[in-house]
Order: structure tokens, then sequence, then C-alpha cells
């Protein structure tokens, strides 16, 4: 029975049987507007979820002392005071450590792009003996966490005599443009994913007009990529920037530290003993868990506002890089 033919036979119906069909017609949108109401409420539910500590961290880094230790206080302070992160980007020592930060995380990102690109292109496109099993062993090495090879990593660097190289960035960088580094062997699925996607007769055009396999990859294959290229990026970014593990082994200069590990010193802060020589430094105020917050506040900010301005290009570059089929 085409659409034609069922449209007919409830314009009948209506006519013969009118209460019926308009009693019909209630019951469905009720059971429409039923499970889409299950649909939202159980999405807002889980949105809240992990909202809320999100939320309870900015609230928090607004109160004052009184708010605090005011258990009728939950999520209106009685007043705003912004002088929390006054304090709390003077005790990170934002300046210096955020252009630590920074510079880890750019070049940790330049490298992953550049070595996984070209790791992921060559599983994809190149049939060679082994391309099955060791593309097996880069996706077991996602299910091995850092922490397991810690050890002897660092005794490798140290026999290099690479850990003290560059401030102790070495370390951390090196792996990256190697294919490696902090999750490349996800970058490397992900380009390889893409690539798997795109038709040959590219490749072939561009052999024929006289291009190698490095400008076919550079000019052609590489400036297609921009999904993958995008997602990649973000989330290598955040990756870097976020490293707390990493940077507490092989930086052993406090001022050459990243800014996710000044954190602690803030916790120790919040818990040392309440002297007046603290109270002076502080321009006459006490560490408190506002002040905590509004640091761990500034140091996820840099995040946050790369993936309000990138957020659509993310998601589409998501749907784009094959992801979405896994």
């Amino acid at each position: 029975m085409n659409a034609s033919t069922k449209k007919k036979g409830l314009c009948l119906c209506s006519i013969m049987f009118p209460k019926r069909v308009d009693r019909l017609v209630a019951t469905t949108k009720l059971k429409k507007f039923i499970v889409t109401f299950a649909y939202y409420l159980v999405l807002c539910s889980l949105a809240f979820v992990f909202v809320y500590p999100f939320l309870k961290m900015l609230v928090t880094s607004v109160m004052s002392d009184s708010d605090l230790v005011n258990i009728t206080v939950t999520w209106l302070p009685s007043e705003i005071v912004w002088e929390n992160y006054k304090v709390a980007f003077k005790q990170l020592g934002y300046k210096s450590y955020f252009i630590n930060s920074l510079q880890i995380t750019l070049i940790g990102t330049l490298g992953h792009l550049l070595s996984c690109s070209l790791a992921g292109y060559g599983f994809a496109r190149y049939k060679f003996k082994l391309n099955g099993v060791l593309f097996a062993v880069v996706v077991l090495s996602m299910l091995v966490p850092v922490q397991t090879l810690i050890f002897p990593l660092y005794i490798q660097y140290s026999k290099m005599g690479l850990i003290k190289v560059l401030k102790g960035y070495v370390p951390i960088l090196l792996p990256c443009f190697f294919g490696y580094g902090l999750n490349g062997a996800f970058f490397i699925f992900l380009f390889r994913q893409f690539f798997s996607g795109l038709p040959k007769e590219m490749e072939e055009a561009a052999r024929i007009d006289g291009c190698g396999a490095l400008m076919t990859f550079f000019r052609i294959m590489l400036p297609m990529s921009k999904a993958s290229i995008l997602v990649s990026t973000v989330l290598s970014v955040v990756w870097h920037w976020n490293d707390y593990f990493e940077p507490n082994i092989y930086i052993t200069n406090g001022g050459d530290q990243v800014l996710p590990s000044r954190l602690p010193a803030l916790y120790k802060l919040l818990n040392m003993e309440e002297t007046m020589d603290l109270v002076e430094e502080m321009g006459g105020f006490l560490f408190n868990n506002g002040m905590l917050m509004a640091g761990t506040f500034l140091v996820v900010l840099p995040i946050l506002i790369i993936y309000a301005f990138l957020q659509k290009q993310f998601m589409e570059g998501v749907e784009r890089s094959g992801l979405t089929g896994m």
C-alpha cells in the first residue's frame, strides 16, 4: 500500500468515523510527546551530571569567606568576590607557567600532526609485510597506560642524556614526532580511518602528473584531511595542556613546570596554618577554597576558550573523520 492509498483511506475514515480518527490522532500525539519528554529528561539528567562540578567550581570561585562557612549558601552567594581570581592569578605565577604549558602544547601538537598523519597514511595506502600486525600493535598500545612504561622510559632517556635537555621538555616532546607521545596511537588510528575512505583515483592522477609519494601526501591527501586535522589538533591540545603526570616526572626545575602542576601548590596554601606573614603576602587575604576554585578555573580557561570557538567545527570533524562509524 503506497502513501497516496493510505492518505485516501485516512480521509475516508475521517469522514465515516470522525470521533474515532480524532481520538487516534490525539493518542498518537500524546505518545510522541511522552517519548520526546522522556528523551530530553534523560539528556538533561546526564548533562547535569557532567555540568554540576563545573557550575559548582564557578559559584565557589566568587564566594566570600562568610559564604564559604555558611551552610545555607549553596548556589547564590551574598556577594561576588572577584578578588579571589586576583589572588589565585598571583599565587599560580600564571604568566610564566602559562608560557611553559603553551610551549609544550604547541610543539607536541605539531609533532603529533606531522608524524601521526604520515603513519596513518602509510597504514591506509601502502600494503607491506606485517601491515596488519603493526597496526594491531598500534591499536593495542592505546590500552597501555603511560604509568606502566614510565620507569623504562625514564631509564632510557637518562642513558641518552635527554632528561635535562631543553628544561626537561625533550622526553615529553620527542616521542610526539615519532608517532607516539601522549595518545599518539589514537591519532594514527584516526588518520588511518580517514585515509582508508578516500578514493585511490586521486593519488593515481597525482602520480600521472609527476608527483612523488611525499608530494602526493602533502599536496593532495593532507589538505583533504582537514576534519581529521581539526579533531587531532583539539584533542592533542587538550591532552597536552591537562597532562600532569609526565611533566612532573621529567621536569625537575620548579620554574619550568607546566600550569596544571601549580595546583598542588594552591592546595598546600589552603592547608597551611593561618599566619600573619601569609596574610601580608596575599594583601590581607587568607587563602580559602574560593581562591582555590578560582585558580582551577584559570587553569582550564584556555581550553574552554578554544572549545567555545571550535565546537561546531570539532563536532563536524568527528562526523567526517570516521569516528562515528567505529
